[in-house]
């Protein structure tokens, strides 16, 4: 691996997730395919969200290339188990659907996956739509309060009252299942 030649924003994302493998490939060609069909640029802050639909190598890939995180609020996971990326464009919503095609990692082993990923075209590895998504709304920033159980502060809007005290949710589970 190490006698490729492979682009500095693809550097930056292999130093990022820590190797090259072919789920790091797939959410960056992904996170490269949309950023050109809408183009637009990694984003500073909000401007562009992405909904990740695994929780694989994949969306390392997404994150560093399109600068969709958690931490800025513009990353949404959903738990649907699919080499699926949406990303789109605020506040229009245009964005682009890339869904992995079936068949592209069957049968392969991993260095032939990196070559695939390296060099196929978009169309090869994606099916791609584009569409207008209904965007989840802008991050929020919500003061914390204590938990009156561990102590700790805990956003307000995740605490659970329980009695007469707010509890942060493990403490609240705790509870519950201690009554």
């Amino acid at each position: 691996m190490a006698d490729r030649d492979l682009p500095p924003s693809l550097k930056g994302a292999v130093e990022f997730h820590g190797h090259l493998c072919p789920g790091l490939l797939i959410g960056y060609r992904a996170g490269a395919v949309a950023l050109e069909r809408l183009g637009v640029t990694r984003a500073e802050d909000e401007e562009l969200v992405a909904i990740v639909e695994n929780d694989s190598c994949s969306v390392d890939g997404i994150q560093f290339l399109t600068g969709c995180t958690f931490g800025k609020g513009n990353l949404f996971f959903r738990d649907h188990g699919k080499q699926v990326f949406t990303v789109a464009r605020r506040p229009s919503g245009e964005g682009v659907r890339l869904a992995l095609r079936p068949g592209v990692m069957e049968g392969k082993d991993r260095e032939s996956l990196i070559d695939d990923f390296l060099q196929k075209k978009d169309e090869e590895l994606f099916d791609i739509e584009m569409s207008t998504v209904n965007l989840p709304k802008e991050a929020e920033i919500h003061g914390s309060v204590i938990c009156d159980d561990c102590g700790e502060p805990t956003m307000k809007t995740r605490t659970k009252k329980f009695g007469d005290k707010m509890l942060c949710i493990p403490c609240a589970k705790k509870r519950k299942q201690n009554e």
